[in-house]
């Protein structure tokens, strides 16, 4: 996989989480309660997050992605 996939793979499944998170506010402030759209809005980014954290914990136990060391004690 090259490093522009995974890198358009990781910004496509960050943008559906902020989508989902844009359609849950707007389900709440539309259906003001009557339905489930927001509570599954919600769970669906939820979803999304753990779905992308487990996939960067994946991808950094088989080699396909490097952490950078940013914020690492030099030595």
């Amino acid at each position: 996989m090259g490093d522009s996939l995974k890198t358009l793979l990781i910004v496509g499944i960050l943008i559906l989480i902020l989508w989902n998170l844009g359609a849950g506010l707007y389900y709440m402030l539309a259906d003001k309660g009557a339905t489930k759209r927001t509570v599954n809005s919600l769970t669906r980014r939820i979803a999304l997050s753990v779905g992308l954290i487990l996939f960067v914990i994946l991808a950094i136990y088989m080699g396909w992605i490097t952490p950078h060391g940013v914020g690492r004690a030099p030595g």
